[in-house]
């Protein structure tokens, strides 16, 4: 069937409410609007206030409540507009929802399910457009979850929710107007391997979230050039699918990891020291990194988009892998 990346989301959030009495959706304008992104739209009309839940504009607030709900035996899907406002409740997320099952000796697990915006792109400046997710992937005690596909954009939720521990998910907002086809009998997805997006033997591209389709056409304009690219969209950043990733590494010999984060302590470096340990001497090129520039993300077209990777970028990266550049 034909659908959009919000309309799988959609799916998903319906799909829980209908399958399970625990689940309920709350954030900011999550109800009567919609929702920031209209993913929860029409939900409320469905569902009804009791588990459409608008809430007030204090992400540490309505996160706390989540976790209190999830501590009590429900299972919130908590909504917060964007990454950059997630750092409004980084004390619940971090100190209290990553941490209580550890606290409290086995004794407390906090199910809950928090998602978000990330990414720019879409000339929103600074306070709304940066990815964040790698931040997140440094705490033990998360699942973080980058949906790329409109599979896992309608798969991955349910899964999710079925984790006894916090498992936080970053939409890409660049994705939520993308269709494309899903088999109508969609469903539930393994969030645990990375996937194969596209085969190849001379370079390995490892990416996730929203520049998955951009190095899918790099590795297509590559492959007019002579170089065979191979593509693994990382799916879930914590923890990171070390077998798919090294599996691969060993077999092309080369590696370029597309980040939109920061290159300075982010998921980049983390892929690039875990490959070095693991592969290092299958390794023929030093990893190559593609990642966006050390600054804010700027709110001019030209300028934003100059900031984040593109494809000219990674077609060079891949070209100095393989010793072509």
């Amino acid at each position: 069937m034909k659908t959009t990346y919000r309309e799988a989301m959609r799916a998903a959030i319906r799909e829980s409410l209908q399958r399970d009495d625990r689940v309920f959706l709350m954030g900011e304008d999550v109800g009567s609007y919609g929702g920031c992104f209209a993913v929860s739209l029409g939900l409320l009309e469905e569902f009804g206030p009791e588990r459409i839940r608008d809430t007030p504009l204090s992400e540490s607030g309505f996160v706390g409540a989540g976790i209190g709900a999830a501590l009590s035996g429900l299972r919130p899907i908590v909504e917060i507009m964007t990454v950059n406002f997630s750092l409004l409740a980084l004390d619940q997320i971090v100190n209290n929802a990553a941490s209580l099952l550890h606290m409290s000796g086995g004794q407390f697990n906090v199910p809950i399910v928090i998602r978000m915006t990330t990414g720019a792109g879409r000339q929103l400046a600074a306070q709304h457009s940066h990815s964040l997710e790698g931040w997140y992937a440094h705490i033990p005690g998360l699942r973080i979850l980058t949906p790329a596909t409109l599979a896992d954009a309608r798969g991955m939720l349910w899964t999710a929710l079925q984790d006894p521990d916090p498992v936080l998910i970053f939409e890409h907002g660049s994705l939520y107007p993308v269709g494309g086809e899903i088999a109508d009998d969609a469903g539930a997805v393994d969030i645990d391997k990375a996937a194969i997006r596209r085969s190849g033997a001379d370079v390995t591209l490892i990416t996730y979230g929203g520049t998955l389709p951009m190095v899918l056409d790099a590795a297509d304009q590559l492959a007019g050039e002579g170089i065979d690219a191979e593509v693994i969209d990382l799916r879930t950043l914590r923890p990171l699918d070390d077998e798919t990733i090294i599996t691969s590494v060993c077999r092309t010999h080369r590696a370029v990891v597309v980040d939109e984060g920061w290159r300075s302590g982010g998921i980049s470096a983390e892929l690039s020291a875990r490959i070095s340990e693991q592969a290092f001497y299958d390794l023929d090129a030093p990893v190559g990194r593609v990642c966006s520039a050390e600054v804010p993300i700027p709110f001019a077209r030209d300028l934003e988009l100059a900031a984040l990777p593109s494809i000219e970028r990674v077609i060079a990266a891949a070209h100095e892998a393989v010793g072509h550049g």
